[in-house]
């Protein structure tokens, strides 16, 4: 923020921030618009805000991402994933492509959706994995909403795409749903059958 204005200084401001976005989670899903309706707040400001916040995600990220050697367990997924979806106001799919040893090839955003939707195709799961001679899958996605118990949605995608792993014979290892607080596996509660 770097300084305040006439009528709060820096720190009063900060904490006006704070207690009109509730909380510093929330704080880091706001816009340039959402900024731009506190006094004191203009347009540049604004964008250097959203833009440091981006920041301070993405090098959370790389912290995490660096204790991470293998991807053998959902809270794994969880604890890579965690920071990529903080903010995020949509549901995103993904697919973790692994080698044989569950190392990270490439992490691929497979879909975009709404707030409370993502439609995902096995093709597009499967292309980059194909593409990158990828060993198995993890597919993740976020909820939104902060419940990660899975849709009828949720497990219809599970079952097309278990199904299609086995067509291509690229194993989908787990698929994961993921919130701020906390994650869904569908591998460890029985639901996602290997064979």
């Amino acid at each position: 923020i770097r300084s305040g204005n006439k009528s709060q200084n820096v720190l009063q401001l900060s904490q006006n921030l704070l207690s009109q976005a509730g909380s510093l989670y929330q704080l880091v899903q706001w816009s340039i618009k959402d900024f731009q309706k506190v006094k004191g707040i203009g347009k540049v400001k604004s964008a250097q805000l959203v833009t440091v916040l981006e920041l301070v995600r993405r090098i959370l990220m790389q912290s995490e991402n660096r204790q991470i050697e293998s991807f053998n367990d959902a809270n794994t997924v969880y604890r890579y994933f965690r920071p990529r979806i903080q903010g995020l106001s949509v549901e995103k799919f993904y697919s973790l492509l692994l080698n044989r040893k569950n190392h990270i090839i490439r992490c691929v955003e497979v879909t975009s959706g709404t707030v409370s939707s993502s439609l995902v195709h096995p093709r597009e799961v499967y292309r980059e994995a194909i593409r990158y001679n990828a060993s198995a899958i993890i597919a993740v996605h976020n909820h939104p909403s902060g419940d990660y118990q899975p849709s009828k949605q949720d497990l219809d995608v599970t079952n097309c795409l278990r199904a299609a792993s086995n067509t291509v014979k690229i194993p989908m290892l787990d698929h994961v749903i993921v919130t701020e607080n906390g994650y869904y596996s569908f591998a460890e509660n029985g639901l996602l059958d290997l064979s």
